[in-house]
């Protein structure tokens, strides 16, 4: 090789170093603001920092492997997507599920009969005493929830799903009912309302779980004394059999589902299908009656704990503390209060693999604010080490009120009298995670929102790119700084924005 060739090939190769080099400082920035959301530009990483960063992301280290976001399948959810027309519910099915929509989702969550967000309350099997379910059928669903879920198969044929009850069948509890607590939006008798705390004088509020504000401090406040499900075995085996039946059922309609929690929320006493569970009940239907049975016919399904909604850490250590149900779970799902213990539960059981079992769903505000709440959400969750996130409703008509008179917020919101689609502040929110966060890329650095009202999450690409997702909720523009290796992300956000900013 002559001098003269050499020295090109050397000059060409630091050619292509510096523009390597060049190319990995720079970072695409998305920037969302009340009213004006997903704006873009450039920014390029800085040799110095101008102050003390606020995170710093070292190799080698990760927090988890993420693995999918999910939404709920609800018959309120299916009605507000059918006042549109096809093609408007086209175009928001892609962009919810499509694998080159916004959000990417890859997971679905079933509620196994009524959940608060049904038009009416039902199970898959109110003939009593039917302790063989011949009569188990899942033909509610093929009106709506089925439908739906075909709908969005359409776009994302991949998606897979799990499934949880709110309230076994009503035959299959001690009050008889759906509810756990009679209120002026159900027919329950007040009368049984003394089983809750096993007759023990203490005064029940069946609006506890209206949420109206925030619930400070320990939830719930005590915990129940009586398991609402019968604790007959042939009732408890029953109800064992219900769940493979149900999976059975839905894969004939060829829906897929890979993970069984055995109920929502056992801590809200609810005036809505629910069911109040001890840690001993807890623990004997999943250990000697749920698991087996899902081993025996369907050991290619997870089973999970949860989903457990409270910040009283000492009942959830209860409930996990079995050895036996220890070595037949997969993981565990949190939501509401459970965010709370998440973070001490993950590090006493670093085996198992943990979710946000269902983003809270706020009071039918629709605003701003309650975008930041959800994006806030997602960094404590995916920063604590979930690897799964699901949302609940995503898409609801008008104010958003449940039969039981509670409003919440969606990620997109449908006006019934004009028939037009609002993309929420919380759309754009999780549009600005879901966007970039694919199934495969690691969670590597956290920073919690704190006095100073900036959270901070950075993730690792499967190619080895960073992605820096910041919030300001002040009222002030405020700097962010992050060191990337020995480099140093650097922008000044505006107020109440939501940003991402994105390795090219």
């Amino acid at each position: 090789m002559n001098q003269q060739v050499r020295s090109f090939l050397l000059t060409a190769g630091a050619f292509v170093t510096f523009v390597s080099s060049v190319q990995a400082q720079t970072y695409q920035w998305t920037e969302s603001t009340e009213g004006k959301e997903w704006c873009q530009s450039g920014l390029k990483l800085r040799n110095k920092p101008t102050g003390t960063p606020d995170i710093s992301v070292r190799d080698g280290e990760k927090i988890v492997t993420f693995s999918g976001w999910g939404v709920t399948f609800n018959e309120l959810d299916w009605d507000a997507l059918c006042i549109l027309t096809r093609e408007e519910q086209d175009t928001i099915l892609a962009r919810v599920f499509a694998p080159d929509g916004d959000l990417h989702i890859t997971r679905g969550r079933i509620s196994m009969g009524a959940n608060d967000y049904a038009r009416s309350w039902y199970s898959c099997d109110e003939v009593e005493g039917d302790l063989e379910l011949r009569y188990f059928n899942i033909d509610r669903d093929k009106t709506s929830i089925i439908p739906f879920i075909r709908a969005a198969q359409k776009y994302n044929p991949s998606l897979g799903f799990w499934v949880s009850p709110w309230s076994p069948p009503s035959w299959m509890k001690i009050n008889g009912d759906y509810p756990v607590l009679s209120s002026q939006y159900n027919n329950m008798s007040p009368k049984l309302d003394y089983l809750l705390y096993a007759g023990a004088d203490t005064k029940t509020d069946p609006d506890e779980m209206k949420l109206t504000g925030s619930r400070d401090g320990v939830f719930p406040r005590q915990i129940a004394e009586n398991d609402y499900f019968i604790q007959d075995p042939r009732y408890l085996q029953a109800y064992a059999d219900m769940f493979c039946r149900f999976i059975d059922a839905y894969s004939e309609q060829n829906i897929p589902i890979d993970r069984v929690i055995y109920q929502n929320e056992a801590y809200s006493y609810t005036p809505y299908p629910g069911c109040a569970w001890t840690a001993d009940g807890s623990i004997r239907f999943n250990r000697d009656y749920l698991a087996p049975t899902l081993k025996r016919l369907h050991p290619e399904v997870e089973l999970y704990m949860g989903t457990f909604n409270t910040n009283r850490r000492d009942h959830v250590e209860a409930v996990l503390s079995d050895k036996e149900l220890q070595s037949q779970i997969s993981g565990i799902g949190f939501q509401w209060e459970g965010r709370e213990v998440l973070p001490h539960i993950r590090k006493i059981h670093p085996e198992w693999s943990y979710m946000c079992s269902e983003s809270e769903c706020g009071w039918g505000s629709f605003d701003w604010k309650a975008g930041e709440h959800t994006f806030e959400l997602i960094n404590h969750y995916l920063g604590n080490g979930c690897n799964e996130y699901t949302f609940w409703n995503f898409i609801l008509a008008d104010n958003g009120e449940s039969p039981w008179g509670w409003k919440q917020n969606a990620l997109i919101r449908v006006d019934s009298n004009k028939r037009t689609v609002i993309y929420t502040p919380e759309y754009h929110a999780v549009r600005h995670y879901a966007g970039f966060i694919a199934p495969g890329t690691d969670i590597v650095a956290y920073k919690a929102l704190g006095d100073d009202n900036k959270p901070v999450l950075v993730a690792r690409t499967a190619e080895g790119k960073h992605i820096v997702f910041a919030g300001n909720f002040k009222d002030t523009p405020d700097r962010i700084s992050v060191k990337i290796g020995d480099r140093y992300l650097e922008a000044t956000v505006k107020p109440h924005s939501f940003n991402t900013f994105a390795e090219k």
